[in-house]
């Protein structure tokens, strides 16, 4: 169970912190989808991201408190070499797309391998179709996504950042699975400490994705708004 908490309490004692990447090309509403979950505001004339920005929020998961490092991405092509560099120690993703455009659906294989090559094997990946507020302008159907999620193992939503609609899940899909994978390391780290076998993973607090652990297809994980 999670639970969003409030929006930053700087006392908080803090039991985790994962760092998730915003990607997907310049106008789909990364940054949105952002300020919504982060701050809960949006704003109609929003800038194009330059480089790089990151905001954080502090949630419950499972009695644990966890801080969201979220990194918003620019989606520009200029800027692509700058924001390789930050992928690295994220254990998320949310993979954004336009569904008014599809040219922005279109460059998600794109921006999927640019992700794995420079991420941990092991990330938690979203694929995020958002502005689902303008259905009447509809390019992409929720099945072509849907179908490209499953054959590559991603969550899938459809969420609109202006209306909030599925914002939070879609950060607590992300966050909670990452919550689930670190529990099930530190219970076999906890096993391997038990028999003698040193370990790294105990105690840890910060998540340091190790490469040993399998994330499992995700195929029924489709919500529309």
């Amino acid at each position: 169970m999670a639970s969003g908490g409030g929006y930053g309490d700087p006392s908080q004692k803090i039991d985790y912190v994962f760092k998730v990447v915003l990607i997907g090309d310049s106008a789909v509403g990364k940054s949105q989808i952002l300020a919504r979950f982060a701050r809960n505001e949006f704003s109609l004339d929003s800038k194009a991201t330059i480089g790089v920005e990151f905001q954080t929020r502090t949630l419950v998961i499972e009695h644990k408190s966890v801080k969201a490092q979220i990194w918003d991405t620019a989606g520009q092509e200029r800027y692509r070499a700058v924001t390789s560099a930050y992928y690295r120690g994220a254990v998320g993703a949310m993979l954004v797309y336009d569904i008014t455009k599809r040219q922005t659906f279109d460059h998600i294989p794109r921006w999927l391998e640019e992700l794995r090559g420079h991420a941990d094997k092991n990330i938690v990946i979203i694929l995020i179709g958002n502005k689902s507020d303008l259905e009447n302008q509809r390019a992409v159907p929720t099945e072509d996504a849907k179908e490209f999620a499953q054959k590559e193992g991603l969550f899938f939503l459809e969420t609109s950042a202006l209306e909030a609609t599925n914002v939070e899940t879609a950060f607590l899909t992300v966050l909670t699975e990452i919550f689930n994978i670190v529990n099930r390391k530190n219970l076999v780290a906890g096993e391997n400490q038990g028999n003698g076998n040193p370990t790294s993973l105990a105690g840890k607090k910060i998540l340091i994705p190790g490469p040993a652990q399998e994330i499992p297809a995700k195929s029924n994980m489709c919500c529309r708004s």
